[in-house]
């Protein structure tokens, strides 16, 4: 019996690994790690972190795939607004609201973004350029990109309205997203899939697997490129600063500090799950998307400024510190001109499948390696003559 390889253990490999299982495939998982999670790995305790400010929010086909599987777990939500400090640099001074403009920028349509068109551009003529610049800025939360406002305005409108909705679509798995991931392989396990660990598959190796059956790629995108030896594997991401800190609590500090003079975002993690550090201590993530070549101590500074600014005396309260660049790693951003189905498309031909966050699968952040791993999951039920159990369409949200 034909059997279906999954080459990657993250959040798509997982999902393409359980949609094809629950239709009686023969699945084996094959990741390089000798741990499963990909980029949704938690760190090892006290501080309990991500690798970047992971959030998953509670619309798309993602999120009825996962609560259908009973995977959602515990989530916390954003704290209550009224109880909580939501700040804004402007003009270099920190403010509680947006502009006005930005606000109601958020509030248009989708549709009416076009795609060949910059969002700068477009929001300008639409709310004039204070009110777009402060949306392109604010769009850093989630795109993970130095200007945010080069993109197409059809790929960050309705991203935007998403960011801004009330209440909050934002979502955290409490524990870390390794309670997700845990919960994904255990489902995996249950429904037959062969799970094998620090087991990395190179070019040679895939010729075997694919003998035996599709084979499902679910890596980042330059790791496909190399194990599929295909140069068109390529796409635009975010390359990113991280700043983590743990520092001891001190009463009336911010939820989140949002700058809208340039991208950049500080989220106090420990508000709405404070599971994540110790007791006495909260857990704050900075991230500020850095244009190439740029180097990282630039966008710390600014990170460091940020909190000066949003957190008094942070630096001596500071228990624990870590930095990291992610470059490359933050999912897919279109330009004007290109949609998500521009992007490397899922069916490679001759039983080659890929999903992840920088391929042709609409959605936001992760979701689009939800949506690309239940895509290739179907196509590889197909290729062996299965009918695939009835999945959530995956379809852009307005």
């Amino acid at each position: 019996m034909q059997r279906i390889h999954v080459v990657g253990g993250g959040l798509a490999g997982l999902t393409a690994a359980i949609t094809a299982a629950e239709s009686r495939a023969q699945v084996t998982l094959h990741e390089a790690h000798h741990t499963l999670g990909g980029r949704a790995r938690t760190s090892d305790g006290p501080y309990l972190t991500n690798e970047g400010p992971h959030a998953l929010y509670r619309r798309g086909p993602h999120w009825t795939w996962l609560e259908q599987r009973k995977l959602l777990g515990t989530m916390a939500s954003v704290p209550p607004l009224e109880g909580t400090r939501f700040l804004f640099r402007r003009g270099g001074a920190l403010r509680r609201t947006p502009p006005l403009a930005m606000l109601r920028l958020a509030r248009r349509s989708a549709r009416t973004a076009p795609v060949d068109t910059d969002f700068l551009s477009w929001a300008t003529g639409q709310v004039g350029e204070d009110g777009a610049r402060a949306a392109a800025h604010y769009m850093g939360v989630a795109l993970f990109h130095h200007d945010p406002g080069s993109l197409s305005a059809a790929f960050v409108q309705p991203r935007l309205r998403r960011a801004t909705a009330l209440p909050p679509e934002a979502h955290y798995p409490v524990g870390g997203w390794a309670q997700l991931v845990d919960r994904m392989a255990s489902l995996a396990w249950k429904l037959g899939v062969r799970i094998e660990t620090a087991d990395r598959i190179g070019p040679r190796d895939l010729a075997s697997l694919r003998d035996s059956g599709p084979v499902i790629v679910a890596t980042h995108l330059d790791s496909a490129r190399t194990l599929l030896e295909d140069p068109s594997l390529t796409w635009d991401s975010g390359r990113t600063a991280l700043l983590d800190l743990a520092l001891r609590t001190r009463r009336g500090d911010p939820f989140i500090v949002s700058d809208l003079d340039a991208p950049g975002w500080i989220e106090r993690f420990t508000a709405q799950d404070p599971t994540l550090a110790p007791a006495g201590e909260q857990l704050i993530q900075a991230q500020i998307p850095l244009a190439p070549g740029t180097p990282r101590a630039d966008a710390v500074r600014r990170a460091e400024d940020l909190l000066d600014l949003g957190f008094p005396g942070w630096r001596d309260r500071t228990t624990w510190r870590r930095e990291a660049l992610a470059a490359g790693r933050t999912g897919a951003v279109d330009k004007p001109g290109t949609t998500w189905r521009d992007r490397p498309a899922v069916d490679r031909g001759d039983g080659i499948l890929l999903a992840g966050d920088q391929v042709a699968a609409p959605g936001l952040l992760s979701e689009v390696a939800f949506n690309s791993g239940i895509e290739a999951a179907v196509l590889a039920l197909r290729l062996l003559g299965r009918t695939p159990r009835e999945t959530p369409r995956t379809a852009e949200a307005p």
